[in-house]
C-alpha cells in the first residue's frame, strides 16, 4: 500500500473542498466553477499518475547521493526531523523562486498558477514536468547526511501544508501571518498584477522571502492566473503549453547564444533586437475569464463519470506495489485519456461523443481485468453492466439537447 502523506490525505482534501464550498455560499463568494474545479483536480490526478514515474528520477536520484555522497550519519529523531522540516522549507524556496525566474523552470510550474479561481481544488493543480526541474535543489540536504524516507515525509507534509492556505475563506490570521504562509501572503503569490508577481515563494514559512526580499503583503485582492491565459480545460495541454510556446519563440531567434538565454533568462525575455524584456501589464478592467458552457445534463454526466474516475485512481494509487509496470502503464493512460475526455466534453469538441464511448468501453474492460481476482464474477458483472447501461443512456438521452446547444451556439458565433 501507497503510504505517501498525500495520498492518505485524498479523502481529507475532497470534505474539505465540500467545507469551503458551504462557507463561501454563506460568504456569497462565486470562486468554484465546475470545469475549471474539477481540471484542477484532473491535473492533480495526472500529477499524482505521472508521479509513478518520475520518482525513479527525484527519489532514486536523491537515494544515490546519500548513499554514495553523505557527509554525516544523521540520526532518526525527534529533533532532526524538525531541522529536515525547516531546511526542506528553505530548498523549497529557492527551487519555487527559481521556477518562478527561469523560463525553462516555469514550463514545469506555470501549471498551478494557470487556474483564474482560487479555492482549495487550485491546490491539487500540480504540474506532471516540474520536478524535473527542481529535484536537484535538494540534493545538498542528501549530501548533508538526511535519510530518504525522512525526506519523503517531510516533503508530504510540506506539501499538505500548503493545501488549505489556497482558499479565500480565510483573511488574515494575525501573529502566524509574521513567520508562517497563510492564505493571505499565498493569494498574493497566484496574483498576475504587476506588484503580486514572483512574490511570498515560500511553502511553510514565510520568513525566507522577508530574508531574501521576496515578501509582498496583500493590499486589494489579486486578479488570479497567468499573464498569457492557457484558456482550455485540457489537462495534458495545460502541462504543455508553455513548453509549445517556448518552441515557437525559440524558431524566431537565430543566434544559439540567445537561445540559450532563452531559457534561462525570466519569462517573458527576447533578445533586443526582437523587442527585449516584456513587463507584465495591468490587467484590464474589461478583461473576462475563459469558460464555457454545456447543457446541464453533461455536467452531471461529467460529475458522474468523474466519481468514478476518482475511486478507480485512489484504488490505483493506494494499491501501486500490487501493479506490475505493464498495469502500471495501463492505468495511468487509461486515467490521463478519461481527463483529456471530460475537457473535451467542457469544450465541445466535435469528437467529444465517439471518443467516449469508446473510452466508457474500455474503461470497463480494465476494471473488469482489475477487479476479476477482487471480486465475485456476478457482482463484477452486475455492476459494470449497470455502469455501461446508465452511461450509454445518458448519452443517447441527452443526444439531441447537445445538438441543439452546439447549433445555438454556432449560430450565435455567426450572428457575432
Amino acid at each position: 500500500m501507497n503510504l505517501s502523506p498525500v495520498v492518505i490525505a485524498i479523502p481529507m482534501y475532497f470534505l474539505l473542498m465540500a467545507v469551503e464550498l458551504i462557507v463561501l455560499r454563506f460568504q456569497k463568494n462565486p470562486s468554484y466553477r465546475m470545469n475549471d474545479a474539477i481540471t484542477n483536480i484532473n491535473l492533480g490526478v495526472v500529477s499524482q499518475v505521472t508521479g509513478v514515474f518520475l520518482k525513479v528520477l527525484s527519489i532514486g536520484v536523491y537515494t544515490f547521493f546519500f548513499e554514495k555522497f553523505a557527509i554525516l550519519d544523521i540520526p532518526s529523531n525527534l529533533w532532526t526531523f524538525l531541522l529536515l522540516f525547516f531546511l526542506y522549507d528553505f530548498c523549497y524556496y529557492w527551487a519555487h523562486r527559481m521556477s518562478h525566474e527561469i523560463n525553462l523552470f516555469w514550463g514545469g510550474h506555470v501549471v498551478h498558477h494557470s487556474s483564474e479561481e482560487y479555492n482549495l481544488s487550485v491546490a491539487l493543480r500540480q504540474s506532471s514536468t516540474q520536478t524535473i526541474w527542481t529535484f536537484m535543489f535538494y540534493l545538498p540536504l542528501a549530501i548533508t547526511g538526511f535519510d530518504p524516507v525522512a525526506l519523503v515525509l517531510v516533503s508530504g507534509l510540506n506539501l499538505l501544508y500548503q493545501f488549505w492556505i489556497h482558499t479565500e475563506a480565510i483573511d488574515r490570521m494575525g501573529f502566524l501571518e509574521k513567520f508562517m504562509n497563510t492564505p493571505s501572503h499565498h493569494r498574493v503569490h497566484h496574483g498576475r498584477n504587476p506588484k503580486y508577481i514572483d512574490k511570498n515563494h515560500g511553502g511553510t514559512f514565510i520568513i525566507f522571502d522577508k530574508w531574501f526580499g521576496t515578501f509582498k503583503e496583500e493590499e486589494e485582492r489579486p486578479t488570479y492566473g497567468i499573464t498569457t491565459p492557457v484558456n482550455s480545460w485540457n489537462p495534458v495541454w495545460v502541462n504543455l503549453s508553455h513548453y509549445a510556446n517556448m518552441k515557437n519563440e525559440l524558431r524566431q531567434i537565430p543566434k544559439w547564444s540567445d537561445k540559450l538565454r532563452y531559457l534561462f533568462n525570466k519569462p517573458g525575455w527576447l533578445p533586443e533586437y526582437l523587442g527585449g524584456y516584456r513587463t507584465v501589464k495591468e490587467v484590464p478592467r474589461e478583461y473576462k475569464k475563459f469558460d464555457t458552457t454545456v447543457p446541464q445534463p453533461l455536467n452531471y454526466y461529467v460529475f458522474y463519470q468523474y466519481v468514478m474516475l476518482m475511486v478507480i485512481t485512489a484504488f490505483f494509487l493506494f494499491n501501486l506495489g500490487d501493479f506490475d509496470w505493464v498495469l502500471k502503464v495501463g492505468l495511468s493512460a487509461m486515467i490521463i485519456w478519461s481527463t483529456v475526455s471530460f475537457s473535451a466534453i467542457f469544450e465541445q469538441s466535435r469528437w467529444y461523443h465517439v471518443q467516449e464511448i469508446i473510452r466508457i468501453a474500455l474503461l470497463s474492460v480494465t476494471i473488469w481485468w482489475i477487479a476479476r481476482e477482487l471480486l465475485a464474477e456476478n457482482i463484477i458483472l452486475i455492476s459494470l453492466s449497470m455502469y455501461l447501461l446508465s452511461s450509454y443512456f445518458w448519452l443517447w438521452k441527452n443526444g439531441t439537447a447537445v445538438k441543439q446547444f452546439q447549433q445555438i451556439v454556432k449560430n450565435q458565433s455567426q450572428h457575432a
